[in-house]
């Protein structure tokens, strides 16, 4: 028994050092390409985040709370549109993801992309950061940029890593275990500093790419900043400080603010495919 966990483990060690060859992204202008480790594959990731999106979607539309604002539902999905039209520059094959985009009428203070594309924002974070378009932009960009990134799965990847060997096999069996893990990553897990400053990053350049300012996603962290006095928001329950966002952001606006007038210079236009139920 012990000499199979060992060959177990070892084995599952060196499937996790090949794996971690590998990125999701190419890296924009901001070198966003870091290699990662993927234990548990994209379709597996993919049919439990639609699964779970699905469900919060009918909780939300049995509470008469889906899309129910016209006017921020409207302003999300044309936003959204501008920012999925420029994701072919960090990898091709999202601009053929099923899109979707949905507004929740709550007070929580959030927005999240779940892989493969599936976006909501709740009425809340607009409402309790009064965001602009510039900035409500650099915050779906961010989240858009996370699934670009296929953090969920990376960070389901590294759960697995840790539990050798059982999560493990767990995850190339699709078990019941799997689906728990994933459902907890989705929903309950925040991203490691690493993930959420790629997000920064690359939201940025994404928003600078379809014609948005980027010097407003360093006004989102200031406004978060002011927000967090008695804020019990999710989107808040990050790991790097505000002071160090603001500085990453900082950094790389000589790297976008070119990929911004560049925009403007020649006009952005939107065909992409998407769905709001």
């Amino acid at each position: 028994m012990k000499k199979w966990f060992t060959r177990t483990a070892l084995a599952a060690a060196c499937l996790a050092a090949l794996c971690g060859c590998q990125t999701t992204t190419s890296g924009g202008a901001t070198g966003s390409d870091r290699s990662q480790m993927m234990l548990i594959s994209s379709e597996e990731m993919n049919k439990q985040s639609t699964q779970a999106y699905n469900s919060l979607l009918a909780k939300a539309r049995n509470a008469h709370a889906l899309n129910t604002n016209r006017a921020y539902t409207q302003r999300v999905v044309n936003i959204s549109r501008r920012l999925i039209n420029q994701v072919g520059v960090f990898r091709k094959d999202a601009l053929h993801w099923k899109w979707e985009v949905n507004v929740l009428s709550s007070k929580t203070v959030n927005a999240f992309c779940m892989p493969g594309g599936k976006i909501a924002v709740y009425t809340g974070l607009i409402d309790s950061l009064n965001l602009t378009d510039g900035e409500l932009a650099a915050v779906i960009g961010h989240e858009i940029c996370h699934a670009l990134r296929e953090h969920s799965r990376e960070q389901a990847s590294q759960q697995a890593a840790s539990s050798i060997p059982t999560a493990l096999v767990g995850a190339f069996i699709g078990s019941s275990e799997l689906a728990s893990g994933m459902n907890k990553v989705f929903f309950s897990l925040p991203f490691s500093r690493t993930m959420e400053t790629e997000a920064d990053t690359m939201g940025m350049e994404l928003m600078a790419r379809a014609g948005y300012d980027p010097h407003e996603a360093v006004n989102v962290w200031r406004k978060m900043e002011k927000l967090k006095g008695g804020s019990s928001s999710d989107i808040l329950s990050t790991h790097p400080s505000d002071a160090k966002r603001i500085e990453n952001l900082e950094s790389h606006l000589p790297e976008v603010m070119p990929l911004y007038e560049a925009a403007l210079s020649k006009g952005t236009k939107t065909r992409t495919r998407y769905r709001r139920r």
